[in-house]
């Protein structure tokens, strides 16, 4: 039965008959075949990203041979995926064993070999590569959770608050503005109420991706809490800002967002606050004037945009402790 995987074999060796001989078995055993003719062509191949993660080695070869070829794999592929590594070679002493593997090798066949040998290798090789990728698999949907927001696919708080103190340092490094727009869907309980949690999921998951299709590379958006949204663009100054929230405003509510239960139009509030990049603005001092314009915001009816100065800030916060 022929074996089912995903790997390509790249089969590095100089002798014309070995390459015949063992290219012939791996297209018999359902591998796909790619020919190297010297150690140099094998590494041109192996460097690249995206390259095959099974190679079959001959150890002694002119110009680069296998144990070079594997050191060199070793070193240049560790942010990369794992290259299975497989020295062929008629070296059969203890000490030649331990140089393989010491240089990187992951298993060692003595020519002339056994071709059921080989292939009992190979299974073991294509089973370790599997186990490999499922560990990166994981490992990459654990740094995707840490990272990100499932729902709406937007950096989550965490992510997003570090994000925005990244940013400030650099405006002060480099004496350039950066806004922050905190936004928050409009009466977002009463569509929970009337349409159901599913729905207020839906609603949540379409302004997400409207907000992404809605800025620049450079700038980052993320889920603050709830329906509230966080959003961080650099140098972006006051009135430049005023305008892109607008716009970005306009964009979350021109259609209505489709819902297991009804189309539902949404509409949301903004406040926005800039760090001009001159006198140093602490983070949490941003976020609140930001807080305070997306107050203003709602207090003046919603589906609008918001920014306060010193002297609206007093009034917002004696009021609010009145």
């Amino acid at each position: 039965m022929e074996l089912k995987h995903d790997n390509r074999v790249l089969l590095i060796d100089d002798s014309p008959v070995y390459r015949h001989l063992i290219s012939g078995h791996l297209k018999e055993w359902g591998f796909e075949v790619m020919i190297a003719t010297s150690g140099l062509e094998g590494w041109e191949i192996l460097r690249q990203r995206g390259g095959p993660t099974l190679a079959i080695s001959d150890w002694v070869m002119p110009g680069m041979d296998g144990i070079e070829l594997c050191q060199k794999v070793r070193q240049s592929r560790a942010e990369d995926a794992y290259v299975y590594f497989l020295l062929l070679t008629s070296k059969d002493a203890r000490t030649d064993l331990l140089k393989a593997m010491e240089a990187g090798a992951d298993d060692y066949l003595v020519k002339p070999f056994d071709e059921q040998e080989l292939r009992a290798r190979l299974l073991v090789g294509t089973r370790i590569l599997r186990l490999q990728q499922q560990l990166v698999e994981a490992r990459e949907s654990m740094r995707w959770a840490a990272t990100y927001d499932a729902l709406t696919g937007l950096l989550n708080r965490r992510e997003i608050v570090e994000a925005l103190r990244r940013e400030l340092a650099r405006s002060r490094r480099e004496k350039k503005p950066v806004t922050v727009i905190m936004a928050d869907i409009d009466h977002f309980k009463t569509i929970n109420d009337r349409l159901g949690h599913l729905a207020g999921d839906e609603v949540l998951t379409e302004v997400g991706r409207r907000l992404r299709t809605e800025l620049r590379v450079y700038d980052a958006a993320g889920r603050y809490g709830g329906e509230e949204f966080l959003l961080v663009m650099p140098g972006c100054d006051l009135t430049s800002a005023l305008i892109r929230a607008d716009q970005i405003r306009l964009s979350l509510s021109k259609a209505p967002i489709a819902t297991a239960a009804k189309p539902e139009s949404v509409t949301v509030s903004m406040g926005v606050a800039v760090a001009d990049g001159g006198a140093e603005v602490e983070l949490q001092a941003l976020l609140h004037r930001a807080d305070l314009g997306l107050y203003k915001a709602k207090q003046d009816g919603r589906d609008r945009i918001a920014q306060v100065d010193d002297e609206e800030a007093r009034e917002i916060a004696a009021g609010s402790s009145s």
